[in-house]
């Protein structure tokens, strides 16, 4: 007398089916039906095999290069599963299938979902990019930049104000600027019991409300291709940065060749086309250009965001950041900007920036505001524990 499997069996066979990919061997014996053969087809287009694979070659994907079916497989891949899903199976499959090519079609970029992503593949795609597909690629990536700048703009605003606050307080105060609440705590050590009050030693204020530029930053950003979607943040965040009055702020990328883009800082998306994806990387040039540009040391942050695979002169480089340190210069190295993970990174240019007080880390744009916060206050970096 056999059993029939329960509810719960039965859902563990399909998803085991699912994963497995319906091979003979893979012992479900599960048949897939309605949707979830539908779903099963377009898991198979991309990560299939062929019906009898030759010992020591991978399994064939069944998309091919026909725009058609590519297109029609995005269709269906959106339809059954979530977006972060179809956003995996979307660069799987540049990756895999070598799809790229496909993107210069403007039907194509309207049938993908957009990412970080995808925007550093058409940036890397720009100079072979038709006229007819760039006027779709800057509707996509204006789509990725406003979603970013509106998950991250208002908490990087409010984050950064109130560290510009506190790093413009004053030890000298004038009666109507004193902040008496960090007054009084700075003085507790001086409470006098028997006459029940706090003698200051040290007034604090809150300095003047000037509109004056208080704070000099510069992002010097790495545009070599493993830095795709450090780019992308790095331009949305020069941008909400460069829209506060007290920050003046400079974007500089580099590669081997150095391209200074603060006068489009007004607009991230023609700052991302102005960046060019690829190429070797020069750190040393690039940090020239930026050391040039620096007119008030005490009051600058550099933020290098590179995985530090140096192309040029090692030794000069590290001389700079030394020199601006010495200068009074915030200096902070980011080896990614990203929601990525730990990058690959030059382990050994990562140690001597450490050994100079400018340690190197990865750092998600959530993790940005507080991280230039506490440049600006001169305190110790929120490093990371996985740094």
């Amino acid at each position: 007398m056999t059993t029939e499997p329960s509810d719960a069996a039965r859902e563990r066979l399909r998803r085991w089916r699912l994963v497995l990919g319906g091979d003979p061997a893979d012992g479900t014996g599960h048949a897939l039906a309605g949707r979830d053969a539908a779903m099963d087809g377009a898991l198979s287009a991309l990560y299939g095999k062929g019906d009898e694979p030759a010992a020591g070659r991978e399994r064939a994907a069944g998309l091919g290069a026909s725009a058609p079916a590519v297109a029609r497989w995005l269709g269906d891949i959106r339809t059954y599963f979530p977006s972060s899903v179809v956003q995996v199976m979307q660069r799987d499959a540049i990756d895999r299938l070598g799809l790229s090519t496909l993107l210069l079609e403007p039907e194509m970029l309207e049938a993908v979902e957009a990412d970080v992503h995808l925007v550093g593949t058409l940036l890397s795609l720009g100079k072979a990019m038709p006229e007819a597909t760039k006027e779709t690629a800057r509707a996509v990536v204006r789509k990725v930049v406003d979603d970013l700048e509106q998950r991250l703009a208002t908490r990087t605003r409010a984050t950064l104000a109130g560290a510009l606050d506190r790093s413009a307080r004053v030890r000298r105060p004038r009666h109507h600027d004193i902040d008496w609440n960090r007054t009084i705590a700075a003085n507790l050590n001086h409470y006098l019991p028997e006459h029940r009050t706090v003698v200051p030693e040290r007034l604090v204020g809150y300095g003047r409300a000037a509109r004056s530029v208080k704070k000099d930053v510069v992002l010097c950003v790495d545009q070599s291709g493993s830095m795709a979607a450090s780019v992308v943040h790095a331009s949305v965040f020069g941008a909400v940065l460069a829209s506060m009055r007290s920050i003046s702020t400079r974007l500089v990328v580099f590669d081997t060749a150095v391209v200074d883009l603060t006068d489009q800082l007004d607009d991230p998306v023609d700052v991302l086309f102005g960046t060019q994806l690829g190429g070797g990387t020069d750190i040393n040039r690039a940090l020239a250009y930026c050391q040039s540009r620096i007119t008030r040391p005490t009051e600058t942050v550099v933020v290098l965001i590179s995985d530090l695979y140096e192309g040029g002169i090692r030794d000069e480089m590290l001389k700079r950041v030394a020199a601006m340190k010495a200068s009074e210069v915030q200096f902070v190295t980011l080896l990614a900007l990203s929601d990525e993970g730990a990058p690959a990174y030059d382990r050994d240019h990562a140690a001597a920036l450490a050994a100079l007080g400018a340690p190197a880390f990865a750092c998600t744009p959530d993790l940005f505001p507080e991280v230039m916060a506490a440049a600006i206050e001169k305190r110790p970096l929120p490093i990371p524990d996985t740094a």
